[in-house]
């Protein structure tokens, strides 16, 4: 016996390396196709921790009915009237407070080691963050359906039609991915999840107040005016509300998009320059 076990050991051994000498290495894979297989893993993080909905539910919500009920009664005389205005800036607001929480996730993964495993894969480098921000893209869509969703419950009516509220969502996706860019660079950079999201609030904070979302800006004195002519959020807000009440965007959407190029150019680059050289 002591014979025969090795004996077999070689003849299986010799199967093995027959199998793998005879066949043809596999083509590696691309960078669309990793890019997704990264989103669903984004995704699958959301199936198994379903909590991390709570930002994409419940915050569209109260922000919606907070903002309308304080706001409608004496700026618009009512509520109704005031939820054709409000709404399109509401959803955008939403979709961009919670993309704070693209770099949190991030900084949670690095700490756990995760991102060390993925840079010694044979893949696309970027792959690994453009995946995890399509994972993100699919809960703002979730948190844009549930304010559209609610305000149409609250006399909401888009005078744009299916057509301009798809749009306009889309083009808040775009700029949602783009300024994502900005919170993975920053979870490269800071140490702590709660640093990142402290900075985040900074930021996000008179990008949000500072606009057009709540209220006309000609109400507004001259300087607060100054800021939110060139502040990039009130041109999308100008853009989105404008699609979905089928009206003339103007140069919104080239603004926008032009914001969202110059968003993954800067902060896109950093960020790679800072996952490629983590010291």
């Amino acid at each position: 016996m002591s014979v025969a076990a090795p004996t077999a050991q070689k003849h299986e051994t010799s199967k093995i390396l027959s199998a793998l000498a005879s066949t043809e290495r596999p083509e590696p894979p691309g960078p669309i196709s990793t890019s997704f297989t990264f989103g669903w893993r984004a995704l699958l993080k959301i199936k198994h921790v379903p909590e991390q909905l709570v930002d994409v539910t419940i915050f569209p919500i109260m922000f919606t009915l907070l903002f309308t009920f304080l706001f409608g009664g004496a700026l618009a005389g009512s509520t109704v009237e005031y939820v054709q205005f409000l709404l399109p800036g509401i959803l955008v607001q939403g979709v961009i407070m919670i993309t704070m929480y693209t770099g949190t996730t991030l900084r949670t993964d690095i700490e756990k080691g995760v991102f060390d495993r993925f840079r010694s894969l044979p893949i696309w480098r970027p792959s690994a963050l453009v995946g995890m921000l399509l994972g993100d893209a699919a809960r703002f869509t979730i948190s844009a359906l549930v304010t559209i969703t609610l305000g149409l419950i609250l006399g909401w009516r888009p005078q744009g039609g299916p057509v301009g509220v798809a749009l306009g969502v889309l083009l808040l996706l775009v700029f949602a991915f783009s300024l994502g860019w900005v919170w993975t660079f920053l979870s490269l950079v800071l140490r702590t999840s709660n640093a990142i999201m402290g900075v985040s609030m900074l930021v996000i904070t008179p990008l949000t107040f500072g606009s057009n979302i709540f209220v006309d800006p000609s109400t507004m004195p001259g300087w607060l005016q100054a800021f939110v002519e060139v502040n990039p959020v009130s041109h999308l807000v100008t853009a989105v509300r404008a699609l979905m009440g089928g009206t003339d965007p103007g140069n919104g959407i080239v603004l926008t998009l032009v914001s969202s190029a110059a968003l993954v150019a800067v902060f896109g680059s950093l960020t790679m320059w800072r996952y490629r050289d983590p010291r």
